[in-house]
């Protein structure tokens, strides 16, 4: 079963359903969130974008990365955008050992913690790649943890497509309640730098609005 994705699969969801895919809403609300940074090559071009339309977003952080960016990490956190846990090191969860990953995600917990004065109001956790064995989902869960996975999925990631395929992906699955997958790292850049200025103005052009979740 792959979680490469655009439009997540109706069975997928109901069989992983301890999981969010969405927030069901009927008042044009979308959740934009991203994956693996921050980055200081990227994730400040991130929040000028988001500041220019007043949009907040979720942040899923690599430990190692707020290690290394701690000044950057505080900053998306000034800004008022969420956070959430994405492992220390970008783990793969079904080449991982359950209690490795399970500690991994702890320690990206501590470093949240400890490179900020942030209270987590909310413990959100996406896993890397979208893949999780349902041991680690248990032990996760059981730390309070909320999984937030996504039924929107740019592809920024993928160097392979072009960025008017990727902008595509976005708007053309985009519905109330939608959980809309980025991600600012130095690989995506190519196509989030084009797409991500055209989603937000496609939301505001569409009086969507935008949540953290």
């Amino acid at each position: 079963m792959s979680f490469y994705w655009i439009k997540t699969n109706w069975i997928i969801k109901k069989i992983f359903s301890n999981y969010i895919w969405d927030v069901s809403n009927t008042e044009n609300i979308v959740y934009l969130t991203f994956d693996d940074g921050p980055v200081p090559e990227v994730t400040g071009w991130v929040l000028e974008e988001l500041k220019k339309y007043d949009v907040k977003a979720t942040f899923f952080c690599i430990g190692e990365n707020i290690k290394k960016n701690s000044a950057l990490f505080k900053k998306v956190i000034n800004a008022g955008h969420g956070v959430g846990n994405h492992t220390f090191n970008h783990l793969n969860g079904w080449k991982t050992e359950t209690e490795a990953y399970v500690e991994n995600t702890k320690r990206c917990e501590d470093v949240i913690q400890s490179n900020s004065n942030y209270t987590l109001k909310s413990k959100l956790f996406r896993p890397p790649y979208g893949k999780l064995k349902r041991s680690q989902g248990r032990e996760i869960r059981a730390l309070g943890y909320e999984i937030i996975m996504w039924d929107v999925l740019s592809a920024d990631f993928d160097t392979t497509i072009a960025k008017e395929k990727c902008l595509d992906n976005v708007l053309s699955n985009i519905k109330p309640g939608s959980i809309i997958v980025f991600h600012d790292s130095i690989k995506a850049f190519k196509n989030l730098e084009y797409v991500l200025p055209k989603t937000l103005a496609f939301l505001k052009n569409n009086n969507f609005q935008c949540a953290l979740l």
